[in-house]
C-alpha cells in the first residue's frame, strides 16, 4: 500500500498469534490490490486478464463500496480517477479497519492501528486516559495543527482519524471529475466512526477544494479541519481551538 504501518496494542492485549496474524493479512491485502505489482489480481484485473468473479470476494467489496462512495460524493470519489482501476484510496482505511476488528475479535479491547498516519483506535490508551492522535501541519510537518483526544467503546463506535494531502506524498490525489490534481488545499483532516469511509471522504473533500468545508458541515457523525495551501485553517465546530475531544 505503499506505506508504513504500526500496531498498538495496550492491556490487556490479546494473544500474539492475532498480532501475527494481522500482519500477514495485511500483506495478503497489498497483495491483491497493489497497483505497484504487476500480478496483484487487481492489476491483471484492469488489464483485463482477469474477470472480478476470478478474483478474491474482497475485490468485489471493494469496487461495490467505491461505486457507491461515488455516489455519496458527488463524484469526488472514484476508483478511476486516474483513468484506470485504482482503489488505493478505499483499500487502506478499509484494510485498518478490518485489521481492528479481527484484533478486537481476538480480545483486544484497547489498540491503536496507524496506516500512514491514517489511524484507527479501539478503547483506552490506558486507564482513564484516551487515545491521543496529533496531526502533522502540511507546511511545517515538524510540528502538530491539531491534536484528537477519544476513546471507543466498541468497534462499531470506533475513533477513526483521516488525513489526505500533500505532505507525505506531494500533489497525488486526482479531482476524478476533471482529471486534476488539486492545489488550493494542503490537508483535510477527518474524524469519524470507521477508517474506511472517514479515509475515502478524506480524500474526496481533499479534491473538492474551497468547497470542501461546506460539504464536511454537511456529513451527520464527522468533524473537519482544513488547513488550505496558503497557511489559513478551517475547522468545524469541534475543532474550535484546534484540539478536539470525542466519547464514542
Amino acid at each position: 500500500m505503499g506505506t508504513v504501518f504500526s500496531l498498538d496494542v495496550r492491556a490487556p492485549g490479546c494473544d500474539p498469534d492475532a498480532v501475527e496474524d494481522v500482519f500477514r493479512w495485511l500483506h495478503w491485502v497489498d497483495k491483491v490490490f497493489s497497483t505497484y505489482d504487476r500480478d496483484s489480481q487487481i492489476s491483471r484485473l484492469a488489464r483485463g486478464e482477469l474477470s472480478q468473479g476470478e478474483c478474491a470476494s474482497e475485490v468485489g467489496e471493494i469496487l461495490t463500496r467505491s461505486a457507491e462512495l461515488e455516489v455519496e460524493t458527488s463524484g469526488y470519489f472514484s476508483a478511476h480517477a486516474s483513468g484506470r482501476l485504482d482503489p488505493s484510496g478505499l483499500v487502506k482505511g478499509w484494510a485498518i479497519q478490518r485489521a481492528s476488528e479481527r484484533l478486537a475479535s481476538a480480545g483486544s479491547a484497547n489498540h491503536c492501528l496507524n496506516g500512514g498516519g491514517d489511524v484507527q483506535c479501539l478503547g483506552l490508551a490506558r486507564p482513564g486516559s484516551p487515545w491521543r492522535v496529533g496531526v502533522a501541519d502540511p507546511l511545517d510537518p515538524a510540528r502538530l495543527a491539531a491534536v484528537i483526544s477519544g476513546r471507543a467503546a466498541s468497534p462499531a463506535d470506533g475513533l477513526a482519524v483521516a488525513t489526505s494531502g500533500t505532505a507525505e506524498r506531494g500533489a497525488h490525489i486526482i479531482d476524478p471529475t476533471d482529471g486534476s490534481r488539486p492545489t488550493a488545499l494542503a490537508s483535510v483532516t477527518l474524524v469519524g466512526r470507521d477508517l474506511s469511509t472517514t479515509d475515502a471522504y478524506a480524500t474526496a473533500a481533499f479534491a473538492m477544494g474551497p468547497a470542501a468545508p461546506a460539504w464536511i458541515e454537511g456529513l451527520e457523525g464527522y468533524h473537519g479541519f482544513v488547513v488550505f495551501a496558503d497557511g489559513s485553517q478551517w475547522r468545524s465546530s469541534a475543532f474550535a481551538d484546534g484540539r478536539t475531544t470525542l466519547r464514542r
